[in-house]
């Protein structure tokens, strides 16, 4: 006969049971199951393996039922007096981590755990330890990151809005024989951007550079229809990279009644050679500009960031030839699988 840990009466286990099922605690349901399967098992270790905790926590549980019986069960924290970390002190954290410690007097300019915990309890009057605090940052979901770098737009916040809505409608429309676009360039370096990758503990990953750095360019055309993207390379970042991009359009598509361009406010893009041009074609292409400094709303932004993660960031090609190979790839199997692909 196998010889059990504890021995319940019929009533005991129907209590148990109940407790179990209706309460939603889920430790006070661990140790209700803990105490009903030593009614049946000799071992501690058994029952750990079948609860899933460590056998310690099963001796602990067993005692306390053993010298105060169903009542010991329960978690007696309550009695410790009101929490440190209640809603109040998670909503000073989530504002103290929105802002920066130079706007509480520190010279630092990110934070740390150590500061947090110093601050939060300026605010709050409530000190709690650098784990207890690593805990509610993870509860609200903050995180590290690398912060967006952002200039201010000096147009009228009225006016900006107005400018974007009417972009936006322009992206959208669909009048036969027109065609919109989002145009920007970007420079690939031979000399790689560096970013984050996963590494083995103890370890760095190193990322050869040629060291002399060679740079070529490339204006880019996002069909806001398609998603499709056009492109054209040079060797210089100028008005002549940019109407080579324009006097592709204008062959791709040969009977387009107008094409509409939107783009920052770049100098290639509205130098006299430009201008000269543009009004040569007799409203054939259109030039819409963006806000300043409003990147977000150029959708082609998104994939030269994609063409960075993909090919150029920690790249160790050798020559420009091959790097440039990689990128015309990509752009490539971009346009056949599709932006999402």
């Amino acid at each position: 006969m196998t010889r059990r840990l504890l021995r319940l009466g019929s009533r005991i286990k129907w209590k148990l049971r109940k407790l179990r099922r209706e309460m939603k605690d889920k430790r006070l349901a661990e140790r209700c199951q803990i105490v009903l399967l030593a009614a049946k098992r000799s071992s501690q270790r058994a029952i750990a393996e079948s609860v899933g905790c460590h056998q310690s926590r099963v001796s602990r549980v067993l005692k306390r039922f053993r010298e105060e019986g169903v009542a010991g069960l329960f978690d007696r924290r309550e009695d410790n007096g009101r929490p440190k970390v209640d809603d109040s002190f998670v909503y000073v954290l989530m504002s103290v981590v929105s802002k920066t410690p130079r706007d509480f007097g520190y010279l630092r300019p990110t934070w740390t755990l150590e500061l947090l915990v110093a601050v939060t309890a300026q605010q709050t009057g409530v000190k709690v330890h650098i784990s207890t605090l690593w805990r509610v940052l993870r509860m609200i979901k903050a995180r590290r990151g690398r912060p967006k770098p952002v200039a201010i737009c000096r147009m009228p916040e009225k006016a900006k809005k107005r400018r974007v809505a009417y972009l936006r409608r322009l992206a959208a429309t669909k009048n036969r024989g027109e065609h919109v676009f989002y145009v920007d360039e970007v420079d690939i370096h031979l000399n790689p951007k560096i970013g984050p990758d996963w590494m083995l503990p103890g370890q760095q990953k190193q990322v050869v550079t040629p060291g002399k750095n060679q740079k070529c360019y490339m204006a880019g055309a996002l069909d806001a229809r398609t998603q499709k993207l056009i492109w054209t390379g040079g060797t210089h970042k100028n008005s002549g990279l940019f109407l080579s991009l324009v006097r592709k359009l204008l062959e791709l598509f040969p009977k387009a009644k107008r094409i509409h361009l939107i783009l920052d406010n770049f100098k290639i893009h509205k130098s006299k050679q430009t201008q000269q041009f543009v009004r040569q074609l007799r409203g054939r292409v259109r030039l819409h500009f963006l806000p300043p400094y409003c990147p977000d709303e150029n959708r082609i932004e998104r994939v030269w960031r994609d063409l960075h993660d993909n090919v150029t960031r920690n790249h160790q090609c050798r020559s420009m030839d091959e790097l440039v190979g990689n990128v015309l790839r990509y752009l490539e199997d971009r346009n056949l699988r599709g932006p999402k692909g």
